[in-house]
């Protein structure tokens, strides 16, 4: 069974709603601009494998237009769309290759990584989903009218991996001025990284990933657009304290805090004031906070 069969009838339950309802009020629609934009973590990585061409769907079947992601480099120089620096997790690479412990994601081909099956892990009916290339998801995504939210994982592993990233977007039309303005944000934990991404495309919106202290969001500001930290880390006050600064496109820094996964705790998030919350569960957190 596909995920898009297995949410079809929320989808159309969701649509006939849609379809009775009132013109929003201005206090309303005031309300809604002001909810916290929600991104679907890995893909709609609660209800599909977590970063799978079928979290994809899962997520545009629950209407939500921002997709988070994670890259890496293949071992011949490919970008894959996998979270952890090891296969074995979201694989079967422990069975297919046996004798490649650790089973690192650096040093298997996409070819090799191609044949390896990243659904049967997560629940019956996704058996045989793939590993995608940055390629395919882009595809899939810009498929979907979807928006990426994309993380340069691991960045100290694979030198080079900004530019690869950066070339493999533009080939796809994902470095031009629609997709730029509104459509795409690269974040990484490594703060080089970052500064990378910035110093070659000093047009695209980024992130970065972690919870610096209040004192040093000045240097961060200089480098980046969004300050992207744990819930657990954060409260009113540090949030407000990010947003009062500026960003390197001149813009209040951002704040879009992970990973909330259900209804209370991102009501708590959403009232400290941040600006977007990564969730698995991305209907959970809409539902709460709009």
């Amino acid at each position: 069974m596909s995920v898009r069969t297995a949410t079809a009838s929320g989808a159309a339950a969701a649509l006939l709603g849609a379809c009775v309802l009132l013109p929003a009020t201005p206090a309303q629609a005031s309300a809604a601009q002001d909810s916290p934009v929600v991104y679907a973590h890995r893909g709609a990585s609660a209800y599909a494998p977590e970063n799978t061409l079928a979290a994809v769907d899962a997520a545009d079947d629950l209407g939500i237009a921002w997709v988070e992601n994670d890259v890496q480099l293949t071992k011949d120089g490919v970008l894959v769309v996998v979270h952890d620096t090891t296969l074995s997790r979201t694989t079967d690479a422990e069975q297919v290759f046996p004798d490649r412990a650790p089973w690192a994601v650096k040093d298997f081909t996409a070819a090799e990584i191609a044949k390896l099956d990243a659904g049967s892990w997560f629940g019956a009916g996704f058996d045989g989903a793939r590993v995608p290339t940055l390629t395919q998801y882009l595809h899939r995504v810009e498929s979907n009218r979807q928006k990426l939210l994309l993380e340069i994982k691991s960045p100290e592993t694979y030198p080079g991996i900004e530019k690869e990233t950066l070339r493999v977007l533009r080939e796809e039309g994902w470095l031009d001025r629609g997709h730029v303005k509104s459509k795409l944000i690269i974040q990484s934990f490594g703060a080089e990284s970052v500064k990378t991404v910035h110093a070659q495309r000093p047009d695209v919106v980024t992130g970065f990933l972690g919870t610096p202290a209040v004192a040093d969001l000045p240097s961060y500001a200089a480098f980046t657009d969004q300050i992207n930290p744990s819930y657990t880390t954060i409260s009113a006050d540090y949030v407000a304290a990010v947003q009062k600064l500026k960003g390197v496109h001149g813009k209040p820094l951002r704040v879009n805090t992970w990973t909330v996964n259900d209804a209370a705790k991102a009501a708590e998030v959403a009232g400290f004031g941040v600006d977007g919350i990564i969730t698995n569960n991305p209907d959970t957190v809409r539902d709460a906070t709009r």
